[in-house]
């Protein structure tokens, strides 16, 4: 069997961690979070993890090339043989360069970027309507997942808040930075043939099916 390698690309609320566990356990293939595993290698004190410390610790961004060369490590594990799920990485055309460099290195490439798309409009809503008991931080939705007394935690009574990065207006403050970062990215990937939209605005389950019925096509594909 070929090699499953995704990118999952798609805004704040589009969806991709759930989709990316699903399809962890689908295919066996290891879910790669950057920032869970920049929070492990700066916990383990590896050397790339000292070297993001030193940055970090000096309030800087740690650089394209130290991010990647972590993902090109972690590729080399013995799970991730077969294949892995990026999310929310690469972020910049730098970093997809870069990426690309690192998996030329270990002759490998990228399958598919899975772009899961979702009007700004729906994302506001999934986003805003989410609410959060101030005592154990239980998660409601006022519109998905209401509690049965509006502003009062059904588990334990106490008040029910919205976070400060669940207002609208830092929703949308959100998405015109992941616009302005993810749309050359949507066009680099177009340009090479693997790009692939899934419709983000259906139910989870529905969205899972179809990424199942893409990645089948590849597969078919591949031994025509």
């Amino acid at each position: 069997m070929s090699e499953l390698n995704l990118i999952l690309l798609g805004p704040p609320g589009a969806g991709k961690g759930t989709q990316a566990e699903r399809l962890q356990d689908d295919f066996q293939v290891p879910f790669i979070s950057t920032g869970d595993m920049l929070r492990a290698n700066v916990k383990g004190g590896t050397e790339l993890g000292r070297e993001a410390r030193n940055y970090m610790d000096a309030g800087e961004l740690v650089p394209d090339d130290l991010i990647v060369a972590m993902v090109a490590e972690r590729l080399q594990e013995d799970d991730a043989e077969d294949g892995f799920i990026l999310d929310g990485f690469p972020r910049t055309i730098e970093q997809a360069h870069a990426l690309d460099r690192q998996l030329s290195e270990l002759s490998r490439r990228v399958t598919a970027v899975l772009l899961i798309d979702v009007p700004d409009s729906d994302l506001v809503r999934r986003l805003s309507g989410r609410r959060v008991c101030v005592k154990a931080g239980h998660n409601y939705h006022i519109e998905f997942d209401p509690p049965k007394h509006e502003g009062v935690c059904d588990q334990d009574g106490s008040k029910l808040i919205q976070r400060d990065d669940d207002k609208p207006e830092v929703i949308r403050n959100r998405l015109r930075v992941y616009h302005d970062q993810t749309e050359p990215l949507v066009d680099y990937y177009d340009e090479q043939g693997v790009l692939r939209k899934i419709d983000g605005t259906r139910d989870p389950t529905d969205v899972h099916d179809h990424i199942r019925a893409v990645i089948a096509t590849l597969r078919l594909e591949e031994n025509v």
